[in-house]
């Protein structure tokens, strides 16, 4: 299996990471909105589960390092397995929630707060779960985040009263969202084995976690996604039977969101070993900057805001590079 040991190259896979989560709802934009993000979700759980397949049977057994993924599974126990799936299963009911945040207030307000709230809070957690770095540069660089967060919560309601529509459920829906990702990775974080020695006896591989992981979503997608398709947050309830009218486009494109967040899973949990979890989790999931980026400048989801609102935005991304910079410096110093 293919292992990361160098800091640096961490920091490098935990920004692939950040792009591949703040980029894989673009696959949903591209789709059109008369695709409903009830049946765009079933294509991209799928999405997930096949990338990590192919991770596994391709980086997660190539090499000479670590143990493959078949061996890696044999030997696993059960708990730690357990605890990949759950981890997947929680992050899923966050990623749902935050997908219908998306559809009712975009991508540029959805992500910074939603993925926002889930990026301070879980570096929180995984910090607690294994405090390593500089704990003032760490939670330094999450106060300045908080304020980004703000931030973009004061700019979406300056749209939403420009526009004469309500704000508070797309907030509402994003908050929700946050919350539940903000606990899935130290679920999957205490998984995994970094060093493959006797005393880590049972843990499993990153791959093998990821792949655990996105069957968890999967089961998590065919209990919880009924339920939004019966009483949706927006519009009429949609039927199963719909999905099967979709165009093999639109379901490429909802496989190819699904891979897209998966390889950014799958970079992030390689890195933990070389920059722990709390670094890793901090790192990869400074994905609303990317988000954001896309909705405003590609998807002009703030073209009709009245002014001050480039203003507020413009803060918020300044906070969010101070934020990235000091959770970097935090391993370094």
């Amino acid at each position: 299996m293919v292992l990361v040991q160098n800091y640096a190259l961490a920091v490098f896979l935990c920004v692939i990471a950040m792009i591949c989560w703040g980029s894989w709802q673009n696959t949903r934009n591209l789709i059109g909105l008369e695709w409903r993000f009830e049946l765009f979700y079933w294509d991209y759980t799928l999405g997930i589960v096949l990338f990590a397949l192919i991770m596994a049977f391709t980086f997660g057994s190539f090499g000479s390092e670590g143990r493959s993924f078949i061996p890696d599974l044999a030997q696993a126990d059960a708990k730690y397995l357990l605890s990949s799936a759950l981890g997947g299963f929680i992050w899923n009911i966050g990623t749902l929630l935050l997908v219908a945040s998306i559809s009712v207030a975009g991508m540029s307000v959805a992500f910074p707060i939603g993925g926002g709230i889930g990026w301070t809070l879980g570096i929180f957690i995984n910090y607690l779960g294994r405090p390593e770095g500089n704990p003032y540069l760490l939670f330094g660089g999450t106060a300045v985040i908080i304020v980004a967060i703000l931030l973009s919560m004061q700019s979406y309601r300056k749209l939403a009263s420009h526009q004469n529509k309500p704000s508070f459920k797309g907030i509402f829906l994003a908050f929700l969202a946050g919350i539940c990702i903000a606990f899935f990775y130290r679920f999957v974080a205490a998984s995994l084995a970094t060093e493959f020695t006797p005393a880590e006896a049972g843990k499993i591989s990153s791959y093998t976690a990821v792949v655990f992981f996105s069957l968890g979503a999967l089961v998590s997608t065919a209990i919880v996604n009924p339920f939004f398709m019966a009483r949706p947050v927006e519009g009429r309830p949609v039927k199963m039977r719909e999905w099967f009218k979709g165009s093999p486009k639109t379901h490429l494109l909802g496989l190819l969101g699904g891979a897209i967040w998966c390889l950014g899973n799958s970079v992030s949990f390689m890195s933990v070993g070389a920059a722990s979890p709390a670094i890793s989790y901090g790192l990869s999931n400074a994905a609303p900057v990317v988000a954001a980026l896309w909705g405003i400048f590609l998807w002009k989801e703030f073209k009709d805001a009245p002014k001050g609102t480039n203003t507020l935005l413009g803060l918020m991304f300044l906070c969010y590079l101070i934020g990235l910079v000091f959770i970097v410096w935090s391993r370094l110093a």
